[in-house]
């Protein structure tokens, strides 16, 4: 157990390490964050920062020797700086865990292995091998680059006219995956939270719509039949216990029209779907990741309230004298400088009557 006072080493400088700064620096633990640019979100929270970049091997071995336990905002970063950090400091969750989930083929591989129904899909390594999926699900499909896409990036529409060349130069890449587009009736994650021990609390599960691919707005608890809430709720749990997870995991899923679900994509940090419980439970995610990592007693994951979490992304931020004259609302601002479209530079989550 590390207690207040350890030192927690966080990899990216996003609003998702500030929120994990700012939850552990009030359990007494101190924050060094290691970021790519300098007054970082999280770095702006942090008692200390380093700013280098991911393949500096001198940076990255000095913020592993100055903290106790590390862990990562974000699944873009490269699996070999921390894997390189976790050769001289514990990395939480694991760094294989990582290497899954900014995989989407891997994941995909994954999930399907251990029983986990996810939406049809196919390798697509080039053009040709792209035609041949095209043809051969015959329904509308997703292309998606295997890695680094987020927030609808590196994604393409297709529909079984659509020219293969122009769909490959707009995804991209250089690797793709093709998935069956899901007729679904709404898309909702479930975060799970798990100790080394083996201890496992997870948030009821919540409704995510968006706009053009980015989360806008999550309601939570997600307007789901009882039954459907503990399936979902359960395959969280599966897939934490069979990664062996210490850490935080959000799975997002699809509940088609039918009643089916489909996990679509995980990501083993605390998520954007997630933030409502920093004002609506009784630990958060960010304090249940604190918690894991350190090996302290995960908190309740009890909501007092019901929620609507909003992003304010781009130039939404300027809402934010009407989010401070809302007595439901509570208002949480990234300290981004630059305002750009689709950039994600607060979120205002109203609280609402918990409903029985």
């Amino acid at each position: 157990m590390l207690t207040p006072g350890a030192s927690i080493g966080i990899l990216g400088g996003g609003q998702l390490g500030r929120m994990t700064a700012m939850a552990a620096t009030r359990l007494g633990y101190r924050i060094h964050v290691y970021a790519t640019e300098a007054d970082s979100p999280a770095a702006q929270v942090a008692a200390e920062a380093t700013v280098g970049g991911y393949g500096d091997g001198a940076k990255l071995d000095a913020f592993a020797e100055s903290v106790d336990v590390a862990t990562f905002e974000f699944e873009n970063i490269p699996a070999n700086a921390v894997r390189r950090v976790a050769s001289l400091t514990p990395v939480l969750p694991r760094p294989e865990i990582l290497e899954i989930s900014q995989h989407r083929l891997n994941e995909k591989n994954f999930l399907r292995s251990i029983g986990v129904a996810t939406t049809d899909f196919q390798d697509v390594a080039d053009v040709a091998a792209l035609a041949r999926a095209v043809g051969s699900l015959k329904r509308r499909a997703v292309l998606k680059s295997v890695r680094m896409g987020y927030d609808g990036k590196g994604q393409v529409a297709i529909d079984p006219g659509t020219d293969a060349a122009q769909a490959w130069a707009a995804m991209g890449a250089s690797h793709g995956i093709l998935e069956a587009f899901v007729d679904f009736r709404c898309e909702v994650s479930v975060i799970v939270a798990r100790s080394a021990d083996g201890d496992t609390v997870f948030y009821p599960p919540v409704e995510n719509r968006h706009v053009n691919h980015i989360l806008d707005t999550t309601v939570a608890p997600a307007r789901l039949s009882p039954e459907t809430a503990r399936a979902a709720e359960a395959i969280a749990r599966e897939i934490a216990t069979r990664l062996d997870l210490v850490g935080v995991l959000a799975v997002e899923m699809f509940v088609t029209r039918s009643g089916d679900i489909l996990v679509n994509e995980l990501a083993p940090r605390p998520h954007n779907s997630g933030h409502w419980t920093i004002d609506a439970c009784a630990t958060s995610q960010f304090e249940q990741l604190v918690r894991a990592i350190c090996g302290l007693p995960l908190g309740s994951t009890e909501r007092h309230s019901d929620a609507v979490m909003k992003n304010l992304i781009g130039e939404d931020v300027r809402l934010w004298p009407q989010a401070l004259a809302d007595p439901t609302a509570r208002l949480h601002l990234y300290g981004k400088r630059t305002i750009r479209p689709g950039r994600k530079m607060g979120h205002v989550t109203r609280l609402l009557p918990r409903r029985i």
